[in-house]
């Protein structure tokens, strides 16, 4: 049942994303950090057709802080 419902909870997701999501990426990528340390962290990234270009050059897990 938790496996249904991950699986429905996933669906639902990628469709508010709307048309204009080219990819959906799994695993833990990091944009790179500011001055003060602080950046974006997530294991899910939708990823639009305009971004998509150069996306894992931007964000990868190379740029991921060791804390």
């Amino acid at each position: 049942m938790k496996i249904l419902s991950l699986l429905m909870l996933f669906l639902l997701l990628s469709n508010c994303a709307g048309s204009n999501v080219a990819q959906i990426k799994f695993g833990k990528k990091c944009t790179v950090a500011n001055e003060q340390q602080l950046q974006e962290t997530s294991y899910i990234w939708f990823v639009s057709k305009e971004a998509s270009k150069d996306f894992n050059k931007r964000i990868n897990k190379s740029n991921c802080l060791k804390s």
